[in-house]
């Protein structure tokens, strides 16, 4: 990624040595220097000097330079605990050391230290991509084979392509299933009846089914087993012309069993990964993560890969000081998931449990261990922990291969393309939306002023071509975050009062007909004052029995004690699994993406559009997102027919 960036004044010595690191001097004034580095040499550094000098109202900040009489507008962003007129006064090098020093990203750097980065350089034409990446030529001919593809985003993925370019060649799609058939009627049945492709139903009429027959190709597989569980003639058929592997398969249950985790997130990776090594003519090898992988990190959380090995925890322990910290070491936890299966289930068994209770046991346990393992490391829980372990493994093994690793943070509904609101099963916020609207939920644990990041899964799936488009055929790794809460934060509090009028404009019918009425949706610090909130508003819907002495008000009294308290512990149960997300203290870079944005053709632009500045929350959650879930999540379930 190409960026221009103004320092301060620095010596000439300085001024030599990053000259010869990053690529030259493009301009040099007075009081300033303009410089053009490669970020993808050195990202820690490169957007740490990105960073520094570049707020207008330093007092001693860098004047702003000109080309050709063309004002350059400044980009990025600054992130120090420093005040502006102490940062002007250092030497350039100390403020490198002191972020770059840090790691991964800047533990120390809280949201309140984080000015929203400026627009990058628009108003230079010279220094624009004209041509663009040729994102739709790219596309032509190219074959694909997808994992996860009956999936939300896949799914997302697999329309834009089949819409941007009918003359893509063939997508492989690995669907589990016990046989082709089953395989075969799950595709047809998730994929091309799904409402999401009625615009290329639409382009293609009547021969619709036909062109993606001819496009789509079923493969039974399942990412756990050797080879991708792929029948030996078939997986030699998909090598030989498979020009692009996209591994979108994940489990997301954030508390899931950890052999489960492990075995989909973690070891599920280095079967594709090694799958696609052994494709004849690969150009790129592209993973769909999470930005949510930067675990515990706090502050501006840069676009770096993970190296084998690495963890949050030891991240923390370097800037505490901290003596021994935990070595994260990735075999050793498989041995350790396999150990502690087998020694509880041996265990359980000579005690006498029957079968249903070993289970039951095993699961928890399981789970267990996996939330204890991924905090221990500076994981929130399982999910994100064997996502992170993943790309770990993508980094170790990949060799000379092309990786690109796009990371969104929480996918919602898209935003425009190939129509607004479009969304499938419930995503991250959205039961708490729905128990809301429903009445159910009168609040929910959280920090107003905390970030949600969300980001609709359409941008998300047009920077994922555009890196396709980038990185195929050329050797290295690049990391996209693809999120808001730096660029467009949506606060929490936002997020409740937009909701709130929603359904106070648009309420929920229930099975009567009736409206459902709504108070303002509550967010709250502490579990303990939501738990008794949550007491306090499902004791008020209760029907008033208690004057009634018989004993069959008592019973139905008693009756609605449980469910109140059965719906109090599966909400706290949501809040303590969400808590992780609705208090969390990182906000992710997006530079490398936003370099990719501007790698674009305006036509480009338009149409594989990932500015999420673009976005307006009121317009996107009040009238996208809530009619987009009640209508495809819903299907009109609770909406008056007028």
């Amino acid at each position: 990624m190409e960026t221009t960036f103004i320092s301060p004044k620095i010596s000439s010595k300085r001024f030599a040595y990053y000259s010869r690191r990053y690529e030259g001097v493009i301009v040099s004034s007075e009081r300033s220097s303009l410089i053009r580095c490669t970020m993808a040499h050195e990202p820690s550094i490169g957007s740490a000097k990105l960073e520094i000098g570049t707020c207008s109202k330093f007092e001693n900040g860098a004047s702003v330079p000109s080309v050709n009489g063309k004002t350059l507008r400044k980009s990025g962003s600054f992130i120090t605990t420093h005040k502006p007129d102490q940062v002007a006064s250092k030497q350039i090098g100390e403020d490198i050391r002191e972020i770059t020093s840090l790691g991964r990203s800047n533990l120390s750097v809280l949201d309140r230290d984080i000015m929203p980065t400026l627009p990058m350089v628009e108003s230079c034409p010279d220094l624009q991509n004209i041509n663009g990446l040729g994102i739709v030529e790219f596309l032509k001919g190219k074959n694909f084979l997808i994992t996860g593809a009956t999936g939300f985003l896949a799914k997302v993925l697999i329309e834009k392509i089949l819409r941007m370019q009918p003359h893509v060649g063939k997508l492989f799609l690995i669907i589990k299933a016990k046989d082709y058939e089953s395989a075969l009627e799950r595709m047809k049945n998730e994929v091309i009846y799904s409402e999401l492709f009625r615009c290329v139903q639409e382009t293609h009429g009547s021969k619709y089914e036909e062109f993606m027959m001819k496009k789509l190709v079923p493969v039974m597989g399942n990412i756990t087993g050797h080879n991708l569980g792929i029948q030996p003639d078939i997986a030699e058929e998909v090598s030989k012309e498979v020009d692009i592997v996209v591994n979108s398969a994940a489990n997301t249950t954030f508390d899931e069993r950890y052999d489960v985790a492990l075995d989909i997130n973690t070891n599920g990776t280095r079967h594709i990964l090694d799958f696609a090594k052994g494709c004849k003519r690969l150009q790129l090898f592209l993973q769909i993560s999470t930005a949510y992988v930067n675990g515990q990190r706090q502050g501006r959380v840069l676009e770096k890969p993970f190296q084998m090995g690495d963890n949050i925890a030891s991240e923390k322990a370097h800037l505490e000081l901290v003596q021994s910290p935990p070595m994260l070491d990735i075999e050793a936890e498989f041995e350790l998931a396999k150990r502690t299966l087998e020694d509880n289930s041996i265990d359980l068994r000579s005690n006498g449990h029957s079968s249903l209770n070993v289970e039951k046991q095993l699961v928890l346990t399981m789970k267990n261990l996996g939330m204890e393992r991924a905090q221990k490391y500076g994981w929130q829980d399982t999910y994100v922990f064997t996502k992170a372990m993943g790309e770990m493994i993508i980094d170790y093994g990949r060799g000379d291969l092309p990786v690109a690793i796009v990371r969104p943070s929480v996918i919602e509904s898209t935003y425009s393309d190939p129509f607004p609101g479009w969304m499938e099963g419930n995503r991250m916020m959205d039961p708490i939306i729905l128990y809301y609207g429903k009445g159910q939920l009168c609040g929910f644990l959280a920090d107003p002023n905390g970030v949600l990041d969300v980001v609709p899964a359409d941008m998300v799936v047009n920077a994922t071509v555009a890196a396709m488009a980038k990185h195929a055929g050329k050797s290295g790794l690049g990391v996209y975050h693809v999120g808001s809460s730096v660029a467009n934060p949506l606060m929490f509090g936002q997020l409740a009062g937009l909701v709130t009028q929603h359904f106070k404009s648009n309420p929920y019918v229930d099975g009567k007909g009736e409206p459902v009425s709504v108070k303002k949706l509550q967010l709250f610090r502490d579990v303990d004052d939501f738990s008794t909130h949550m007491w306090s508003h499902l004791s008020n819907l209760l029907p008033d029995m208690r004057s009634n002495g018989s004993s069959h008000s008592k019973m139905m009294i008693e009756r609605h004690q449980k469910i109140c308290a059965k719906s109090i512990e599966q909400a706290k149960y949501l809040a303590n699994i969400y808590k992780p997300y609705t208090f969390y203290q990182g906000r992710f870079d997006i530079s490398n993406t936003e370099g990719l944005f501007q790698r674009l053709s305006e036509e480009e632009k338009q149409n594989f559009n990932f500015d999420v500045r673009r976005i307006n929350w009121m317009d996107y959650i009040s009238k996208t997102h809530i009619p987009g879930l009640r209508q495809h999540v819903m299907k009109g379930r609770g909406t008056k027919l007028e």
